[in-house]
């Protein structure tokens, strides 16, 4: 079955950077972009140029030497922004300008002090303008997620006019529930005229711990592009996490949908932000964290021993992890330590497991974990013959 392909946005450069303490220099960013370049991510958002001269310099920079994917910029749906994006930008093989306006009533009233009419045609300006500049331009309607559906379309059907490309549908507050964020995507392909000449995009936020859910209910309803970061970076409580989408569109092929990204990069890629931004991994993260394949239940170890699809649903090499882990604490079982045994050199019997486990169940007990080192202790202080160990 030939599936859709689903681009991936990835904005760790920006909307990733923009968590407090992670603001990377302009070497670093190059190197994260030729790493995402190297990925497969179609789309490298490479920051926001007006915002600082550092940030045009970097824009301009990662614009020179990405290969392969589209580089875009930032702007609000002001002139000036624009122009400094589209200068940034000059150096890009594709390069695309990134421009939009909040929609919600909220926005509108609060932020703006306006009206929908009145926000439209801001908004069909920006795009017109940046047009001008660049054949791609994405549009933005900043708090999708609690904008009302019927004026979203109105908006997205005049920017769509106005030659905007791509459409984001940014729940930037990750208020939606999957459903309700889905619905939002399919009711825009059956109401905005011309819908066939943009790709509608996702870019979730995950304030309630819904970003990657709602961002494949976002593509299962018609979207094609997934706007996410490295590790799930991103505002206040991040945003969707590349490694998530990419690996469940993988592993639900039933969908009919996969991205271009080579997933044996995740894992290393992963590393490299954290690193460089000096944000640790968290260890139970999906995909990329330290436990995301290390058993320590006696019952799971048993069966990821005998095979390894009894519990995990992912082949760690797929993402760039050499193996699975056999964690030994005191929950362990006597096939956990069997197999770990082996590993540093010792072949042992039944009759010297059981001897064995016994004296591993009391250093269980003392430690948290039981390391390599510590089997051979194990092993010394049970009295086993070792001329019968091998």
């Amino acid at each position: 079955m030939s599936k859709d392909i689903v681009q991936i946005f990835d904005t760790t450069l920006r909307d990733g950077e923009q968590v407090p303490g992670c603001k990377l220099d302009k070497g670093q960013k190059l190197v994260i972009a030729q790493r995402l370049d190297e990925l497969g991510v179609d789309i490298i958002e490479a920051g926001f140029p007006i915002s600082s001269p550092g940030d045009f310099e970097s824009v301009n920079e990662i614009a020179k030497i990405v290969k392969y994917a589209t580089v875009c910029g930032l702007t609000r749906a002001v002139k000036k922004d624009i122009e400094v994006a589209a200068e940034a930008l000059k150096p890009a093989r594709v390069p695309r300008i990134h421009t939009g306006i909040g929609t919600s009533d909220s926005h509108i009233k609060y932020k703006f002090n306006s009206n929908r009419d009145a926000i439209i045609e801001r908004a069909v300006s920006a795009v017109s303008y940046a047009k001008s500049f660049v054949e791609d331009v994405e549009f933005y309607a900043e708090d999708a997620g609690r904008t009302d559906n019927e004026f979203l379309a109105r908006i997205c059907e005049a920017v769509v006019k106005a030659g905007a490309t791509v459409l984001n549908i940014p729940d930037t507050t990750g208020y939606c529930l999957p459903d309700e964020y889905g619905a939002k995507m399919k009711y825009l392909k059956e109401n905005v005229t011309g819908i066939h000449k943009a790709v509608l995009s996702c870019h979730c936020h995950n304030d309630l711990g819904l970003a990657t859910a709602n961002s494949i209910a976002g593509v299962i309803n018609g979207a094609r592009q997934i706007e996410c970061t490295i590790n799930g970076l991103g505002e206040r409580a991040g945003n969707t996490a590349l490694e998530e989408v990419v690996m469940i569109l993988r592993q639900h092929p039933t969908l009919g949908l996969d991205t271009n990204i080579n997933s044996k990069l995740l894992y290393d890629t992963s590393q490299m932000v954290s690193h460089k931004m000096g944000m640790m991994v968290q260890p139970n993260k999906a995909i990329v964290g330290a436990n995301a394949f290390a058993h320590s239940s006696g019952i799971h170890q048993d069966g990821v021993i005998k095979n390894r699809e009894t519990y995990e649903i992912i082949d760690p090499l797929d993402v760039g992890v050499n193996e699975s882990k056999i964690v030994l604490t005191a929950r362990s079982g006597r096939a956990a330590l069997a197999y770990r045994a082996k590993k540093v050199g010792y072949e042992l019997t039944k009759i010297q497991l059981d001897t064995v486990y016994q004296e591993f169940l009391k250093y269980a007990d003392r430690k948290k974990e039981v390391m390599d080192g510590d089997i051979h202790e194990i092993i010394e202080t049970s009295n086993i013959n070792i001329e019968s160990v091998s």
